[in-house]
């Protein structure tokens, strides 16, 4: 019998909840049959809100979760005291072995703080780190930090370059995945102190394949398979790339509309188009996982739609059956960093 994967989604996390969490779980379990659903969240509204749709009721299960965390409460005590939120009970399911992984749209902040506090890092992780997936001319590269350690140590980017090797290596199955910091120029003496005392540290590692700096305009060429940064500067490159694409999209249907030479220009090559403007949306790619835990927690855009949630939860899938928090430990883990 085919082993279930168990996902807890935060129904009532992010801006479109819990409509668009729950078409993503009823999208995902329609895709696939190896994958049980919890929606968390207040019971009434969830199965109001499931009420509307036909789906296998036997993937979908809701639990009850009281209380919500808004995106504008301080995290670290939004997580003490809303012991009966969303996120919570989803985080001590994935805690306590009830679920494999727990995917959320809602706040950013007690995402991070539950994931370290209720999930808990593996032995020997410094710091886990937000990874998306980011669509470039070649594939996707992995984005290592986009939001979870703005103040980031030289020994914590090692890490981050390590865990992303792992996951590119056994997620996207890129062998020997190429590794680059994030520097304002190709030579090795440039950037800040941070990119100055890490680029030795990378250069030396035996674990990663390490190809020196790249700079920004580089990434969308797929110019590495790794991208290693501090949070700061991950989040702004993340920010920037989203809402370029989204600009470019905008400016070329106004172009295509704009009179009827182009009209029909467009009708021409509309399939086309539309199969390269899929490869550069981000929501394709699912949700970026924060990695290093003791179980997977992955964090999808307050803006989420359903195919952003169904392709968070079938991410998931892999991660497990890749058992890469097994790998991450093995590698990492059992050797500490020195503080």
């Amino acid at each position: 019998m085919q082993e279930m994967v168990r996902v807890a989604v935060d129904a009532m996390g992010g801006d479109n909840a819990p409509e668009e969490m729950v078409k993503g779980a009823i999208n995902a379990v329609t895709l696939r049959q190896d994958i049980k659903v919890y929606l968390v969240g207040q019971q009434d509204v969830v199965k109001k809100e499931l009420e509307k749709h036909s789906y296998g009721g036997s993937q979908i299960e809701v639990i009850h979760a009281e209380e919500v965390i808004e995106t504008a409460e301080p995290p670290v005590m939004a997580i003490r005291k809303k012991k009966q939120s969303s996120i919570v009970v989803g985080m001590n399911m994935v805690k306590g072995k009830q679920a494999d992984a727990f995917v959320s749209a809602g706040s950013s902040g007690a995402i991070l703080v539950g994931g370290q506090v209720i999930v808990g890092r593996i032995k020997g992780i410094e710091r886990p780190p937000l990874a998306p997936l980011i669509p470039t001319k070649k594939g996707v590269s992995l984005l290592i930090d986009c939001g979870a350690n703005v103040d980031a140590r030289a020994s914590h980017l090692v890490q981050f370059a390590k865990m992303g090797s792992i996951y590119m290596e056994n997620v996207l199955g890129v062998k020997n995945p190429k590794v680059a910091i994030v520097n304002i120029g190709a030579e090795e003496e440039k950037g800040n102190a941070l990119v100055k005392e890490t680029f030795p540290l990378l250069k030396n590692c035996p674990d990663v394949n390490f190809v020196g700096s790249i700079e920004a305009r580089d990434i969308p060429q797929g110019e590495a398979d790794v991208i290693v940064c501090e949070a700061f500067v991950g989040n702004v490159i993340l920010k920037l790339y989203e809402g370029l694409s989204g600009t470019l999209v905008d400016v070329i249907k106004q172009g295509m509309m704009a009179g009827l030479r182009s009209k029909i220009g467009a009708l021409l090559v509309k399939p086309s188009l539309k199969k390269t403007l899929k490869a550069f949306d981000a929501t394709e790619y699912g949700g970026a996982p924060l990695l290093g835990l003791n179980g997977l927690v992955v964090k999808t855009h307050g803006s989420a739609k359903a195919k952003e949630v169904t392709n968070s939860i079938i991410q998931c899938v892999t991660f497990k059956e890749q058992e890469i928090n097994g790998k991450i430990r093995k590698n990492i883990g059992t050797s500490p960093m020195e503080e």
